[in-house]
């Protein structure tokens, strides 16, 4: 539903088939499924437990000397084999999936370019330009008003009775053919021009030259560069996060630092050449190539020169020359600081993308062993309570990893933590559920968390006395 909602303008009205339809859901519906498999997991666990425990027959296998651990063992196995499933499903499927709805979504989009006219409506889809058609659709309209707001220091308005739009072959442009109609081009206000007494120059101000011509058939193009830039071609997002696996994403960011480190030596090494003092050492080094290419050498200074043995004139122009070379090599440095920060930010989208296969993996199993002691504990089957439960439950969950992307696509935890976090909270309840379930003691018991408590405080003490 989300899909639809974010991509509803792109396939309504479109003359789509049924089947360009489905098949676009279908691509779509594979990236759910990691998804839905935790939920799943969690919801048949409670109901399997809850039946068990509710029909006395978990009673009857523990009598018989069965311990909850080996009771589930079964079911355990079973688990981590559809975890390891889920694990290459959300390795090789999905990032298949995503480039090839991506590619339909692209040609849909570029196909159906006439769709971002609406008659009545200004579409301002194009930057740049208003566009404002009375009726018409498909490639034919009428009424045709067109604002081109490209140049700033320009009005530019073109009406027509009719016209026809198509795209260019390449795809970089869109052509309005235009019949009966006019162009008006005006300048935009400029600024007050003052006199030399300072007073506003009467007449100056309101000079603003206009021109108007009429036309029976005329073409106009316009450009679709900031249009595209939204689009998803293949060869567009084929190096992206979502759309690689877990050894091409390590192989992208060895890339990606690679290329970081080869672009700031050469940067460091542009800076070293700009510096007097490292020109010094190369003209020693290479004397003989600096001495045939360079005339004039004759004329340089033979010795140092101090500051304060220079001219007024001579000291604030040595002074204007520093100052324009610190404020250059400033704004260098900001440019490439900025590099650095977007080299940084891909790099982190690629470590998220890598840690999530793996902790949607490991949560599938943190979640059985939440749901299986569970549905134990509160003897209920069916779809009633076991339901409710695991919705809260998974309702959890699923803020516990938005919150943990989040935090990891805006920097402020490392990508293992945010994509982990889920799994770090959810762990200990498993545990203690467990414990609980097993030992038939209940969850919030005082004795519980005491006993586990210090079980882990004796397990530190022996780790340390071994060290």
């Amino acid at each position: 539903m989300q899909f639809l909602w974010k991509y509803i303008d792109d396939l309504m009205g479109k003359g789509l088939g049924t089947v360009v339809i489905l098949e676009l859901l279908f691509y779509v519906s594979a990236s759910l499924i990691p998804l839905a498999l935790p939920l799943a997991i969690l919801l048949s666990s409670i109901m399997t437990f809850g039946n068990l425990a509710e029909n006395n027959e978990l009673t009857a296998l523990k009598s018989s000397g069965l311990s909850l651990y080996r009771i589930m063992r079964p079911l355990t196995f079973v688990v981590v084999g559809i975890a390891f499933f889920t694990f290459y499903f959300a390795n090789y499927v999905i990032p298949v999936a995503n480039l090839k709805w991506h590619s339909l979504i692209y040609d849909i989009q570029n196909t159906k370019i006439a769709a971002i006219i609406t008659p009545g409506v200004y579409s301002r889809e194009l930057e740049g330009y208003a566009i404002k058609v009375e009726e018409g659709s498909e490639d034919h309209f009428k009424g045709i008003l067109i604002h081109d707001h490209t140049n700033p220091k320009e009005l530019k308005s073109v009406r027509a009775d009719e016209g026809k739009l198509y795209k260019s072959v390449n795809g970089k442009y869109l052509f309005f053919e235009l019949k009966n109609g006019y162009v008006s081009e005006e300048l935009a206000p400029q600024a007050p021009s003052f006199a030399p007494n300072g007073e506003i120059h009467r007449g100056g101000h309101n000079n603003r030259p206009c021109r108007r011509s009429n036309f029976d058939q005329a073409t106009y193009k316009i450009d679709l560069s900031g249009f595209s830039l939204q689009r998803s071609e293949d060869d567009l997002f084929a190096d992206k996060h979502e759309m690689l696996n877990v050894f091409q994403i390590y192989h992208a960011v060895d890339s990606v630092h690679k290329n970081g480190n080869t672009i700031i030596g050469n940067f460091i090494t542009s800076l070293k050449n700009d510096h007097p003092y490292f020109q010094s050492y190369l003209y020693k080094e290479n004397k003989a190539i600096f001495d045939a290419n360079i005339k004039g050498l004759d004329s340089l200074p033979k010795g140092v020169i101090h500051f304060n043995e220079l001219t007024e004139l001579e000291r604030a122009s040595a002074i204007s020359m520093a100052q324009a070379k610190l404020r250059r090599k400033n704004q260098n440095l900001e440019s490439q600081q900025e590099y650095l920060k977007t080299i940084h930010r891909d790099v982190n989208g690629y470590w998220i993308e890598f840690h999530r296969k793996f902790a949607l993996t490991v949560a599938i199993v943190v979640l059985f062993f939440i749901g299986a002691p569970l549905g134990a504990i509160v003897r209920k089957g069916g779809f009633g309570a076991p339901v409710v439960i695991a919705a809260l439950l998974f309702m959890i969950y699923f803020v516990l990893i938005s919150v943990g992307d989040s935090l990891a696509s805006s920097e402020v935890v490392s990508p293992f933590l945010g994509m982990w976090f889920a799994t770090m909270i959810l762990t200990p309840i498993a545990i203690v559920l467990m414990r609980a379930a097993a030992n038939d003691s209940p969850v919030f018991n005082k004795e519980t968390w005491v006993g586990l408590f210090k079980r882990f405080k004796r397990k530190n003490a022996n780790t340390l006395l071994n060290s």
